[in-house]
Order: C-alpha cells, then sequence, then structure tokens
C-alpha cells in the first residue's frame, strides 16, 4: 500500500504523530524515521492528515488521466458526491463545464452508481440473505477486515462499491470509453488496481484542483436540472447510505459507524457473536467521506460538510440505471498479515530493556504512539518500534546520567531558585561546607550557607560569572567559583572548584622566596662589609662584585 501513500524522509522529524492515530499501527520506526509497512495498512490516510511536517504524500495520477485524455477514446469522469462539500456552490454543471475544459468527454455522478448499490442493499435486506450485512463501499473498511478481521470476511457484503457501479454502467453504455473517479480517498486509487479494468483512474480532488490552477480552468455558476434525482447524494455523510435505503425490513436493526477505532470496535463484537441480525453500514472516515483524507485541507469541516451534502441531496433517487446482477459482486479475499506473536518471556525482557522492570513502570502514556508499552514491546519485537521511543525512559535515562555526573564530579553544585532557595545539593558541596546531610539546607535560604550578594549581582545584571576565585572564610577554604543563571529555567547554578591546596602552595611558596630574600640581602651586606674591607687589596674588582651579587638579589626577587 506504501506505493500508494509515500514517506518524504527528510521531512519525518521523530514526532511519533502518525503512529499515535494510526488505528491499525502500521508504521515501523527505523533510524529515525517512519516507514509505511504495506501488508498492515488499509490506506486510511490519518497518518497523512494529522502529519505536522507534512511528510507524507500520496499518489499523484494526473499524468495517467492526462494520457487517457491523450489516447483518443471518449474519458469519463465518475465524480464523487462529496464534491460539493469540498468546492463550495460548485454543482454538477460547473464541474461537467470544467472537466470538459481540461479535455473530459463528460462527468457523471457517482452517486448513480450508489443508487444501483443501495438498491441491491434493500434487496438483500428484504430477502434476508446474510443475517448480519456489513456495507462494502468503503475500500478501507474492507481491507481492515481482510487484514485485520478475516473472522468477520462471511459478513461483508460482496457487492461492489459505487465508484465501481457507475464505472461499470458508463461502460456498459459506451464500451470504449475510460472513467476516471475523482473523490476524496486514498484507498479508491488500491482499489481501482486491485480490481482492473473497471475504474481506470482515480484522482483526489487536490489532483483535481492544482490540474485545473495549472490550466487557469476556474468553476463557473450553472444551475443543475432540478428534475434529477439525487437521494444517493447522501452516500458520503454519516449515515448516508441507511438514509437513501428503503429498509423495508423490520427484522433488521439498522446501524452506521465511522471511524476505524469504532468499527474495530464493532467487528470485535462482531466476531465474538455479540451482534443479532442487522444491516451495518461502516467508513473509515469520522463523518464518512465528507471528511475523507484527502478532502482539501481548507474543506475539512465534518459537520458543515455533512449540512451542505443534505441540501444537495433530493429526496427522490435518479432515474434507474440498468447492471446486469453478474457485474454487481464482487469477491472480497482474505489478505494475510505477516506479525509474530512473542511470548510473555520475550515482552517481558524487551520491556526491562525500556526500563520498565514492574507493572508499576508501565506508565502507558502512549507517547511512543502504542497504547500500552507491552504493545510496543511487541512492536519492537516485530521490528516496527525502537527502544529509545520510550520517552519516559529516555527522560529516566537522561536523568540518570546526569544525576550520576553531578554526584560524582569533585566540583561542589549548588541549584537555587530566583527566591535563592536551594533546590539541589550535591555531595561535593556538603563535604566543602562540611553539611552533614541536604536536607539541613535543602529549601533555605542561600544566606545560610554562602554570601548571597554573587547571587543577586547575577540575577540583577544577567551576567554569568566564571571561574572567580573567592575566599570561603567560614569554610577556611578557597574556591573558584562559576555562577550561571538561566533565565528559562529560573535557576542559578553554582559551581565551585576547591583549589584550597593550591592557594595553600601558592603562599607557601612565596613565603619561601621572601625568606630566601631576606637571607639572600643578609649575606649581601656582609659581602659588601667584606669587600669594603678587602677593597684596597681588590679594588678594580669591587664593581664587579657588587654586581654580580646584585644580579643574584634580582634572580631570587623573581621566582
Amino acid at each position: 500500500m506504501s506505493q500508494y501513500l509515500k514517506l518524504k524522509k527528510s521531512n519525518c522529524k521523530n514526532c511519533y504523530k502518525c503512529i499515535r492515530h494510526c488505528p491499525v499501527k502500521s508504521i515501523r520506526f527505523f533510524e529515525n524515521q517512519a516507514f509505511i509497512v504495506e501488508d498492515e495498512c488499509i490506506l486510511c490516510g490519518q497518518c497523512f492528515v494529522v502529519c505536522p511536517q507534512n511528510a507524507k504524500e500520496v499518489k499523484n495520477d494526473t499524468e495517467k488521466a492526462k494520457a487517457l485524455i491523450n489516447s483518443g477514446k471518449p474519458v469519463i469522469a465518475s465524480i464523487a458526491p462529496s464534491f460539493v462539500a469540498n468546492y463550495k456552490d460548485v454543482t454538477i454543471g460547473s464541474m461537467k463545464t470544467a472537466l470538459k475544459k481540461l479535455g473530459f468527454a463528460d462527468a457523471e455522478e457517482t452517486a448513480e452508481g450508489a443508487t444501483i448499490v443501495k438498491q441491491k442493499y434493500d434487496e438483500m435486506v428484504e430477502k434476508g440473505e446474510q443475517e448480519l450485512i456489513i456495507s462494502s463501499c468503503c475500500h478501507s473498511v474492507n481491507l481492515l477486515i481482510q487484514k485485520h478481521f478475516p473472522e468477520a470476511l462471511p459478513y461483508l457484503a460482496k457487492i461492489v462499491s459505487p465508484m465501481q457501479a457507475h464505472s461499470l454502467e458508463i461502460k456498459s453504455r459506451n464500451p470504449d470509453a475510460k472513467t476516471v473517479f475523482i473523490g476524496p480517498c486514498i484507498s479508491k486509487k488500491a482499489e481501482a488496481e486491485d480490481y482492473p479494468d473497471i475504474v481506470d483512474c482515480v484522482l483526489t480532488f487536490e489532483e483535481l484542483t492544482e490540474w485545473m490552477t495549472e490550466k487557469g480552468i476556474s468553476f463557473e455558476p450553472c444551475q443543475d436540472d432540478e428534475k434529477a434525482g439525487g437521494k444517493a447524494r447522501l452516500f458520503p455523510t454519516g449515515g448516508g447510505i441507511l438514509r437513501s435505503m428503503e429498509r423495508k425490513n423490520n427484522d433488521y436493526t439498522y446501524l452506521h459507524v465511522d471511524g476505524v477505532e469504532n468499527c474495530v470496535n464493532a467487528l470485535k463484537e462482531i466476531v465474538d457473536g455479540k451482534m443479532g441480525k442487522c444491516f451495518i453500514e461502516m467508513s473509515a472516515c469520522y463523518g464518512s467521506c465528507v471528511s475523507g483524507p484527502v478532502i482539501e485541507r481548507s474543506s475539512h469541516a465534518c459537520m458543515s460538510n455533512t449540512i451542505t451534502v443534505d441540501k444537495y441531496a433530493k429526496s427522490y433517487d435518479f432515474d434507474a440505471l440498468s447492471l446486469d446482477d453478474s457485474k454487481m459482486s464482487k469477491e472480497i479475499k482474505f489478505i494475510g498479515v505477516k506479525r509474530l506473536m512473542p511470548g510473555s518471556k520475550a515482552i517481558d525482557e524487551i520491556l526491562k530493556k525500556m526500563g520498565k522492570r514492574s507493572p508499576a513502570d508501565e506508565l502507558n502514556c502512549g507517547s511512543c504512539g502504542y497504547d500500552t508499552c507491552r504493545e510496543k514491546a511487541i512492536a519492537v519485537f516485530n521490528g516496527k518500534a525502537d527502544l529509545s521511543m520510550c520517552l519516559p525512559f529516555l527522560k529516566e535515562k537522561a536523568e540518570s546520567f546526569s544525576d550520576t555526573i553531578i554526584k560524582n564530579t569533585p566540583n561542589a553544585i549548588i541549584v537555587l531558585n530566583e527566591s535563592l532557595e536551594v533546590q539541589q545539593i550535591n555531595k561535593a558541596a556538603l563535604k566543602l561546607m562540611n553539611i552533614p546531610n541536604a536536607s539541613d539546607v535543602l529549601g533555605e535560604q542561600v544566606v545560610r550557607i554562602l554570601d548571597p550578594l554573587p547571587f543577586f549581582d547575577v540575577i540583577e545584571s544577567g551576567v554569568n560569572i566564571h571561574d572567580k576565585r573567592i575566599y570561603l572564610a567560614e569554610y577556611n577554604k578557597y574556591v573558584e567559583q562559576t555562577l550561571i543563571y538561566d533565565q528559562g529555567y529560573h535557576i542559578i547554578m553554582s559551581i565551585m572548584r576547591d583549589v584550597t591546596e593550591e592557594e595553600r602552595a601558592k603562599k607557601a611558596k612565596e613565603e619561601l622566596s621572601s625568606s630566601t630574600i631576606e637571607i639572600t640581602d643578609k649575606v649581601i651586606e656582609k659581602q659588601m662589609m667584606a669587600v669594603q674591607e678587602i677593597a684596597s687589596l681588590l679594588g678594580e674588582t669591587t664593581a664587579e662584585t657588587k654586581i654580580a651579587l646584585t644580579k643574584l638579589k634580582e634572580s631570587l626577587n623573581q621566582q
């Protein structure tokens, strides 16, 4: 299915939103990229709709439609009845005029095919052919049952969709014709290829809009034939199929379910045998097709779209169209999903790697896209998810790593809030200031343990202090202090490196140098006296000796 819905790799930003919204979790996450799992995907398009980075793109078949037109054969467009929701104030007459300018021979409403389908549904109900009947108009629902709920396949009506019925009816009238369906659905592209020679091409409303813009074509006002029917125009609304049917058999309960999650819940009840004699209209989209994934984004408004379609629909049907019963049925086969189910031991091992060592650790927060930690573990087992997708796990790992650094660094670290209250203090700081327990100072004002003035200065100026050497008289310690004010987190961090030994060693060296200079001065003085006494004997060498000794003194002073 990934050929119809693709991923722009460079745009994926590790947000997991597509996984969270995929009702069948057919997303694989690998090397910081999301990929669609073709075998499991039902082409509901939710990942396309919710992606904040526009990383998903739908297969574009505009060139295929153009090639059909250029073939010289008549190409007739089948327009989904939700077109009035996507294109405000546009009638089928306006649609025909615009499409003919693009090269189409004609344009008709898919609702005409829907009329044939709903009549077939009424026949099934009247005859009581199946105790439980699920509508087969939505290809995403069909795929959901084929792939994920094969036990419900016997209940799926083996009836062609309105798109297929309309194309078959068009070709029965004009055997040379080619048909192009235009609608709000991604899965219709797959349906057209799964059942070849019925629908020749499928375009979305977005593709049509782009094509018309490219050609500089716009819709023109046009009044419809008021005598034309249109009760089946209700099909794209929630419960629209049921509202268009006669429903004469009172032994049946008539239900409509929309949204994949609701369909999944209904199918679980069906498989469990909890449903009686009923006809169920199912649609993958909430609100049905008026909320289709490729309804143009500016037109995504389920309630107002439903009202628009309702107003455009009629209270009576289109004129009866003829289509052989043999063409009205289709085979809906089971499609196997290749998925392994790990044992509890394997799941527990994966959970431990995610830091889930007990049920209490399984937060089931859903941030990874999966409803529970165990579902995520199963996805990891099947190669669909990474351990790193667990945000609480990453947070704990990061905090553990930072805590390890803070606890083991030889530097004293104290974190204060803007009220200069101690929020955190490490062991090195406790040792530096002879504080027995962290609890003795946590929440207390920093003035209890340190001079608060440097902290005030940093807050007021916004300028951090780096490696300033100060003397802590109350602790008889010298430290190099760094003060960092994080205005975003409203904290001040003090980092102190104990340089007491360095300072003492420096002072000892200075004292030694001073003592040495003093001794040297005395030696020079004595030497000078001796020199003066023997000056007469050493006359010319006195000056040289004085210079040499002076240089020695200067050398010692420089140490």
